[in-house]
């Protein structure tokens, strides 16, 4: 899933090298934070957090695959 994550990230933002992202796997709950630069925060949340909403959503599917559910927080 951090896989997921990190390919849809890096092809939002305008520095893809600032994407930092943290998995931790507890048992049947995986949470994965984003951190990007300042400047691309706005464009990994969207107009009214549209973007950040398809993410969760893209991320709760591919979890769902494997009988676990998925959090994303994006971290300023």
């Amino acid at each position: 899933m951090k896989e997921l994550v990190n390919f849809i990230a890096t092809s939002l933002v305008d520095q893809p090298q600032a994407v930092q992202i943290t998995e931790t796997i507890q048992e049947e709950e995986v949470l994965v934070e984003l951190r990007v630069a300042k400047e691309d925060l706005g464009k990994v949340i969207g107009k009214q957090g549209r973007t950040a909403r398809a993410i969760r959503a893209l991320l709760s599917v591919a979890a769902a695959k494997q009988n676990r559910k998925a959090r994303l927080e994006i971290i300023e």
